[in-house]
């Protein structure tokens, strides 16, 4: 096999591929080719070998962008992932099926995950852990309360631009909906809130946290007929878990006290 035999910092072929570089957007690339280069003369390495390899360093800082990106755009709560989660405190959780939802088959069958319990068991911990693995399977998904989400639809509508809005909701694999029944909505809200759930049925996941059990909906739509239609969609072909245990900040002030009043 033939080595890489040019000066690898001669300054005419080094300009000419740092432009080209430069030009097709290639940063990952811009940043090694030299030592690479310099690496594969050393090596005695072929020209196909170091053109691999430096493809491959292009290839890794892009998918390393495109995660990033994608965690950015998500807007999850501060960092908590699937490993962090304490389910040996909830053992109501089935801890297999959790940790299979990771893998995102449930998206491709535009499935829904409902996470139901009190408040302090780590609804929003879980959601956003599983938000979080689906990102590094490739998948793009976007955090929000029910409250902000509320907001937002109404402004949307009240601008003329609810379909609009709707529309750059449905580019996600996965939006997580947080806190359902903590804030009532108002007619207006829950109205476009139903028309949310509606354009989103069998045609991308939602993943929904409440504190509330299904029976209790209503009094946070406020109307049972459209209550019952949109629980009719939500929970066809869904994941439904309901925790039970201790609140985490009940265990945690009980934890400080009994350190407090160790001798």
């Amino acid at each position: 096999m033939s080595a890489v035999g040019a000066n690898p910092t001669d300054p005419t072929h080094a300009a000419v591929i740092e432009g080209y570089l430069r030009a097709f957007k290639m940063p990952g690339a811009l940043r090694v080719y030299l030592p690479l280069a310099e690496e594969a003369k050393t090596q005695g390495h072929s020209y196909l070998a170091y053109l691999a390899d430096l493809l491959t360093r292009e290839a890794e800082n892009r998918r390393a962008n495109q995660m990033a990106q994608r965690l950015r755009q998500a807007k999850l709560p501060t960092a908590k992932t699937l490993d962090t989660f304490d389910f040996a405190a909830v053992r109501s959780l089935n801890r297999p099926r959790i940790l299979n939802l990771s893998q995102g088959d449930f998206l491709r069958a535009h499935e829904n995950v409902i996470l139901l319990g009190p408040s302090g068991l780590g609804k929003t911990h879980l959601g956003a852990g599983i938000c979080q693995a689906l990102i590094y399977q490739g998948f793009r998904t976007r955090f929000t309360t029910a409250a902000r989400l509320m907001e937002e639809l109404a402004a949307a509508q009240r601008r003329g631009e609810l379909q609009k809005t709707l529309r750059s909701w449905a580019r996600y694999d996965l939006v997580m909906v947080d806190e359902i029944g903590y804030v009532p909505f108002t007619p207006d809200g829950a109205r476009v809130m139903f028309q949310f759930f509606a354009e989103a049925y069998e045609r991308q996941s939602l993943l929904v946290t409440s504190n509330l059990t299904f029976a209790r909906w209503v009094d946070v739509f406020g109307d049972p007929t459209m209550t019952a239609a949109l629980l009719d969609r939500l929970t066809h072909r869904a994941h439904i878990f309901t925790l039970d245990g201790e609140s985490y900040r009940l265990r945690q002030a009980k934890q400080q006290r009994s350190s407090a009043s160790a001798p």
